[in-house]
């Protein structure tokens, strides 16, 4: 055995020894989770790459437009997640309970949705791209560079809808490793692309918006290969459920089970786009360097977040496979060990960024006097990530088991209710200032998580599941 493996199957028995999670339940969650992080990785590399490229060859300011900017884009990005996550939840219980079929009818039904959804929002972004960011204020110079950046990337969202559809597809029947290799490869074409147009043509915040959408479009035309049911490399890759364009005789059934277990998701990923646009304008009182601090630190949260794109998948897959099975009892097994698994991950993963964040920052914002502002949102949002985190896991629990209602409540409760009115309060306290936004990006995370741990614990999820499982009774 080499060292690797002794030192991972050491690492195993000390977490099962320890009482996180028991050494099968842990291979299985790890063989699904760990292409997700890096997909996760690779996908937030995107919007990583852009505010860094912008902010070293422009400075701050284009940071801050491009800030204004990807909050549109998260916003109508995060319907998409909402979708992708009805998606998934029905996929995986209808394909562990052996009906392939009607998880192949899931699959097309929300491609369908998606482009009904996608293409409304990338024809007012790309046609009123100056006026949307416009109306979050601020300085008129990050205005127009966020409003260039949106423009130019709009139509990558199109493509975006589709990737989402499809990654969630492939980790519904168990295979993560397809979508982390095309998702990795769109991540580094980004990066080449970006600093070539960026660097090489000196095109601003519009190269770093170009190379991001042409990425975007090619991960839609690889994933378009397998997703109609043709093979990769050596026979792998195939979706075992293929796009299919003819209709299915559960196409009724299954459109009202999709806007039953996706709608509640939608709503809970709209709560937490559209709650960043009066954050923003909260922010923009304070100054363009105070929305490139925010912007900044949203960002490295959503990087270290990609750890929660792995154990949240692999949480609704394998409980909704349990679940398709009928076998509540693993079905909650994997779930609180998949908790506790993340939990100690972000713990590990918070600290290490807490003690970097400077030279974190320093990334971003290559200027003395802003660069302490910046690492401070830094250093908060590594901590409020710990709390996301957690939340994922227990939220891909419960969307498993198609349980989406009280993870829309806790969002909104958690950006409505406790996020905005402290970034508010610093508007009106001046010994409060600036820091009512960082206590925001602290209450954001940490309500919802409370809310969604009390509904894991009470066990309702489980009655939940049993309308969705195939066979179910509409």
């Amino acid at each position: 055995m080499s060292l690797v493996r002794r030192a991972g199957a050491a690492l195993a028995a000390a977490l099962a020894g320890a009482g996180v999670i028991e050494e099968s339940r842990l291979r299985a969650t790890t063989d699904l989770a760990w292409p997700r992080i890096v997909t996760g990785f690779a996908i937030m590399s995107k919007r990583t790459v852009d505010l860094a490229l912008v902010g070293l060859v422009i400075g701050p300011t284009a940071v801050a437009g491009l800030t204004l900017a990807n909050a549109f884009w998260m916003a109508a990005k995060f319907v998409a997640i909402g979708l992708a996550g009805g998606t998934v939840s029905l996929v995986s219980q209808n394909y562990g309970g052996g009906e392939d079929e009607r998880a192949a009818a899931v699959v097309r039904l929300s491609v369908l949705i998606a482009l009904a959804l996608a293409v409304p929002a990338v024809a007012a972004f790309g046609l009123a791209a100056e006026p949307l960011v416009g109306l979050l204020g601020g300085d008129e110079t990050a205005i127009g560079y966020g409003a260039t950046y949106l423009a130019v990337v709009a139509p990558g969202l199109l493509f975006e809808f589709l990737n989402l559809i499809a990654s969630r597809t492939y980790a519904g029947v168990s295979d993560t490793v397809t979508p982390m290799v095309v998702r990795a490869g769109g991540g580094l074409a980004n990066i080449a692309l970006s600093a070539t147009f960026v660097l090489g043509f000196d095109m601003g915040v519009a190269g770093a918006a170009l190379g991001t959408a042409l990425a975007t479009g090619l991960v839609t035309v690889v994933f378009a290969w397998g997703m109609t049911g043709r093979s990769y490399l050596r026979g792998r890759g195939a979706s075992p459920v293929p796009l299919r364009i003819r209709g299915s005789p559960h196409d009724r059934e299954l459109l009202g089970q999709i806007s039953r277990v996706s709608a509640p998701l939608v709503a809970r990923r709209a709560a937490q786009g559209l709650v960043v646009f009066p954050l923003l304008a909260i922010a923009a009182t304070f100054g363009p360097v105070a929305v490139a601090a925010v912007g900044v630190g949203r960002q490295v949260r959503a990087l270290i977040g990609s750890f929660s794109w792995g154990f949240s998948i692999a949480a609704s897959t394998l409980v909704g496979q349990e679940l398709g099975r009928g076998d509540e009892t693993e079905a909650e097994a994997y779930g609180r060990g998949i908790t506790r698994l993340s939990l100690l991950v972000y713990l590990v993963a918070a600290a290490v960024v807490v003690a970097a964040a400077e030279p974190i920052a320093a990334v971003f914002v290559d200027d003395p006097s802003n660069l302490s502002l910046s690492a401070d949102f830094v250093r908060v949002a590594a901590i409020s990530v710990v709390a996301l985190g957690v939340d994922g896991s227990i939220t891909g629990t419960l969307r498993g088991a198609g349980d989406t209602r009280v993870p829309f409540v806790a969002t909104l409760a958690g950006a409505y209710l406790a996020a905005l009115p402290l970034a508010w309060a610093g508007t009106v306290i001046p010994a409060l200032g600036v820091g009512g936004l960082l206590l925001s990006l602290l209450a954001e995370t940490a309500v919802p998580l409370a809310v969604n741990l009390h509904r894991f614990r009470s066990n309702r999820w489980k009655a939940v599941s049993r309308a969705y499982r195939p066979g179910a009774s509409d």
